[in-house]
């Protein structure tokens, strides 16, 4: 069931947490997670109102890219580390000044002004009669099930040959949210054997390095969600395992989401997650209006021309089926993908590690079509199909899967030490993520081939079998389970969450949007302690990975976790699809095996 927990008193010098039914979050969340991600029509826009719409334009030499971010990431090549700079990344790889003048004037002639540019990116005015005009659609007045209106084309728009042939791609129209946060309120380590966890349990048994050696001081992580968070929440957070709040700034793209005490639940999980495993480490909130994927792209392309992250958090994601035309009513939208993708390989260039949560529906994250297509949405629309999620299926960015923790537990100590872990999805009774009638859902850590990405050079160093095609996960931490909704309302005797604070309360929440933010903390640390970013940090996990499997490496991930994701079982050695390479020990992924580990939490090496 969707629990809180409240403050109670004191015992031992650490709080204690009691569980109890909280009805006004858990029906939030159910209805966040039922939301029907396609806006219904209302009225035509009139001719004569101003619209605004985005053009981004695909980088060339993709080639020439992928080679570059290789030799970026080849240990004694000439060009390890040489990271670009945004102006030398846009000289070399973006469309050139010709080109793009070219497009603009397009534009014009058209009755449209692009009134801001970039090497990648138009963003175009004009009115609605005009824009229809060029685009060949019609314009409307759309709005979700939320209450949220959009400005949506009934035909996917077609863009003047000159654009058609820099392949540019039109956002800002689409009547669709394809993604969706990765988390969800949940039903004890000092509490229990299994949580709820703080990030400070969480260090000690993942073998995190002391605070006194390595804080993630000089790093900044990026944290790209939508909602705002309270500063009061995260004193609360911080100041329960006594250690001051991290510096936290924010940039709002497109005026950004306000706070929500069931809507920013993501954001300050993700907040809260990074900041406790990389106390010193600067936090940057990107905020979007929502997840729909033109606040993505332009929160990206601020993200990787700006240049101030060394690393980026995203925990969330859709199915990449989604864009296939089947779901679009016959248009392929992968494009956007490809331009989504496109700007990690830009931060890639420039050292920036992007890091995303590989999603909780295990191996079976696609509904069929029929669900979202059925006027009754209480009708029979067939079962749950395999798949991943972008954008950790992106093989640019690390995704990262999650398992159940059990640790030691006492009463009269906080000491939260390694026991065990297992990766068995819960199964569900119903559709918790789309609200539809699909069955055989699980609620577990994401995996599988994509369908969009092939398998990248780096995976070609461990076993993955016969795939072809980029698979999910890389790597994988803590990310509990038991979701309201599971059959017969029973879980795994050994799930687990984490905590959290939140509108002045602490709640426990369950997700790989724990798992993710947790890693990017991880790579904080790793970034102050190689003293240099870490671009695309995939060539060094599955080197890493490659190094121990076949036993010449130090021993970085646990393997032979028992699990089973909804269609996909763990293995006793190696690389799956349901936690990668394994579970990551802090120390030795930092190759700093020397240095003390954290230890009992609330004190000097853990605080």
């Amino acid at each position: 069931m969707f629990l809180s927990m409240k403050l109670r008193g004191a015992m031992a010098g650490a709080a204690v947490l009691v569980c109890s039914v909280a009805p006004s979050v858990a029906a939030g969340q159910a209805a966040a997670a039922k939301a029907v991600t396609k806006a219904k029509l209302t009225s035509r826009v009139a001719s004569g109102t101003p619209v605004s719409f985005d053009v981004y334009l695909p980088l060339q030499d993709r080639a020439g890219l992928e080679s570059l971010i290789q030799q970026l990431n080849t240990q004694g090549g000439p060009m390890y580390h040489k990271w670009l700079t945004p102006e030398q990344f846009h000289q070399r790889f973006s469309v050139k000044a010709d080109k793009l003048a070219a497009a603009q004037a397009e534009l014009q002639r058209q009755g449209l002004t692009a009134t801001a540019v970039s090497p990648t990116h138009l963003e175009v005015t004009g009115t609605s009669g005009a824009t229809e005009q060029a685009l060949h659609t019609q314009i409307f007045n759309g709005v979700m099930s939320n209450g949220a209106t959009r400005t949506v084309t009934t035909t996917k728009p077609v863009l003047p040959a000159s654009l058609q042939q820099m392949g540019a791609v039109v956002t800002g129209f689409s009547d669709r949210v394809h993604m969706k946060k990765h988390s969800m309120v949940a039903p004890q380590n000092r509490y229990s054997s299994g949580g709820p966890y703080w990030f400070t349990d969480l260090k000690q048994a993942y073998d995190w390095p002391s605070y006194k050696a390595y804080t993630g001081k000089g790093v900044t992580i990026g944290i790209l969600m939508t909602g705002d968070y309270q500063a009061s929440d995260m004193d609360l957070y911080f100041g329960h395992e006594k250690l001051a709040t991290p510096k936290i700034s924010e940039v709002k793209i497109k005026g950004g989401a306000p706070f929500d005490p069931v809507g920013s639940d993501e954001t300050h999980l993700d907040l809260q997650q990074s900041g406790g495993m990389a106390p010193n480490a600067k936090l940057i909130l990107y905020n979007m209006p929502d997840l729909g994927d033109d606040n993505i792209i332009k929160a990206l392309e601020k993200i990787v021309n700006q240049n101030k992250t060394d690393v980026v958090s995203m925990s969330f994601g859709g199915p990449e089926a989604a864009y296939l035309p089947e779901f679009n009513d016959g248009q392929d939208e992968t494009a956007t993908l490809q331009q989504e993708d496109d700007l990690f390989a830009q931060g890639n260039a420039q050292g920036i590690t992007f890091i995303a949560s590989s999603g909780d529906s295990g191996g079976l994250v696609v509904p069929p079509v029929a669900c979202f297509t059925n006027e009754d949405p209480t009708a029979p629309c067939g079962a749950y199909q395999p798949g991943v999620q972008f954008p950790a299926s992106s093989p640019h960015v690390v995704g990262v899967g999650g398992t159940n923790l059990v640790t030691t537990y006492s009463a009269n100590n906080l000491d939260s030490k390694y026991v065990s872990e297992q990766a068995f999805a819960d199964p569900l009774a119903s559709d918790i993520f789309y609200g539809t009638a699909a069955t055989g859902g699980y609620w577990g850590s994401g995996g599988g081939d994509s369908v969009v990405f092939k398998k990248p050079l780096f995976q070609f160093l461990v076993n993955t079998g016969n795939a072809k095609m980029r698979t999910v996960p890389d790597v994988a931490l803590h990310m509990g389970g038991c979701p309201a909704g599971t059959v017969n309302d029973v879980c795994n005797p050994e799930d687990s969450s984490v905590a959290a604070a939140i509108g002045g309360k602490l709640i426990a929440l369950i997700g790989t949007s724990a798992a993710a933010p947790d890693f990017a903390g991880l790579t904080a640390l790793n970034v102050e302690r190689f003293g240099t970013r870490l671009g695309n940090e995939n060539y060094y996990v599955y080197a890493l990975a490659a190094a121990q499997n076949i036993g010449i490496g130090p021993k970085v991930f646990r393997q032979g976790i028992p699990g089973f994701n909804g269609y996909y079982s763990t293995t006793a050695k190696g690389y799956d699809r349901v936690l990668g390479n394994g579970t990551v020990d802090g120390r030795q992924f930092l190759l700093a095996p020397e240095v003390k580990a954290a230890g009992t939490p609330q004190t000097p090496s853990n605080p």
